[in-house]
């Protein structure tokens, strides 16, 4: 994992092929399957897709995000508010990062990068806190997503 002040790299060797993963990251019902997350739509350029998390402990915690690009079997693109926002302090309303997620064939699979950036706009105090809650998210999702490929 590569954490940097504004965003965090993840990248995960699969063993599936890039259409696979691609169903696996774009499809909605395929999505929260591996993520956690009970999705109430599919995901559209220019929408906002809604739902619950269903991770055991954050089932409080709503899903929120706008798919900025699909770029079929190539990339694909949301923003959402990062996890670990405090709610004692105040943010901006419409404070968001940006996930990015780029598949690249290989000769096993498909190597999935996943960039989440944007937390450059975050207090500086509260910066560092949330990179690391939401790093320790991608190394749980990038798990996640392996092990449903399998």
């Amino acid at each position: 994992m590569d954490i940097q002040q504004d965003r965090i790299e993840k990248i995960v060797e699969l063993s599936a092929p890039v259409s696979r993963v691609w169903s696996a990251i774009t499809d909605h019902v395929q999505f929260g399957e591996w993520f956690r997350v009970r999705l109430d739509g599919p995901f559209e350029v220019g929408a906002t897709t809604t739902g619950n998390i269903t991770y055991e402990g954050y089932e409080h915690i709503k899903w929120v995000s706008v798919t900025e690009e699909m770029t079929p079997e190539s990339r694909f693109v949301f923003s959402w508010p990062p996890s670990a926002v405090d709610p004692d302090t105040e943010y901006p309303a419409d404070a968001k990062v940006t996930c990015v997620f780029e598949l690249e064939p290989t000769e096993d699979g498909t190597r999935l990068t996943i960039t989440e950036s944007g937390f450059g706009q975050f207090p500086e105090k509260k910066r560092l806190d949330i990179l690391r809650s939401n790093a320790e998210g991608w190394d749980i999702q990038a798990k996640n997503i392996a092990d449903y490929l399998r």
